[in-house]
């Protein structure tokens, strides 16, 4: 390998990793840690229980873990570049659907597409993704992600709750991840 390869393999895991840190702060703070800043404003505007709120976090963590092993192995057969764009897609209309909620029955429906936008794009299917691009050399980029990505999602959730209100995050997080 060249120096010139060299220097360019070094600028592309730079891009890939930051590029791919950016969209796991914003995913794991619009989907994880969401109902820690947006649960009681959401219970409040609704009129919802505050346990029913919280519970869609637990539906979007049991719906990624049932269909995580079959996130994986379609990234070990086709690599992980069009299923991290597609829960890009499925998180954006999954947070949009949490937005337009009008009854508990419609959010916790949302929080299972929420959930299949989770297991197909959070950091597992991310690790996974680095590993088929670098192969036996995606540790670096896999420890520079983990990094990057463990700037806290909470200040996000805040700082969009702040200024919209908990429908309006939810809204602006389904924005977000469409734009992304």
């Amino acid at each position: 390998m060249s120096d010139s390869d060299r220097i360019f393999d070094k600028l592309h895991r730079r891009v890939v990793v930051a590029a791919l840190g950016v969209t796991q702060i914003f995913a794991w703070g619009s989907t994880f840690y969401l109902l820690g800043v947006l649960g009681h404003p959401i219970a409040l505007d609704t009129g919802w229980s505050y346990e029913l709120v919280i519970s869609g976090v637990s539906v979007g963590l049991l719906m990624a873990g049932i269909i995580s092993p079959r996130i994986g192995r379609a990234i070990g057969n086709n690599g992980g570049k069009p299923i991290l764009a597609l829960s890009a897609i499925l998180l954006a209309l999954g947070l949009a659907s949490l937005g337009f909620s009008q009854s508990i029955v419609w959010y916790l429906a949302a929080w299972l597409l929420v959930g299949v936008g989770m297991g197909s794009g959070l950091t597992d299917a991310a690790f996974a993704t680095l590993g088929s691009i670098y192969g036996k050399g995606a540790r670096s980029a896999i420890t520079s992600l983990t990094l990057f990505a463990g700037t806290d999602g909470w200040s996000t959730s805040t700082l969009f709750s702040d200024t919209s209100g908990a429908t309006g995050a939810r809204s602006l997080f389904g924005s977000n991840g469409i734009l992304a």
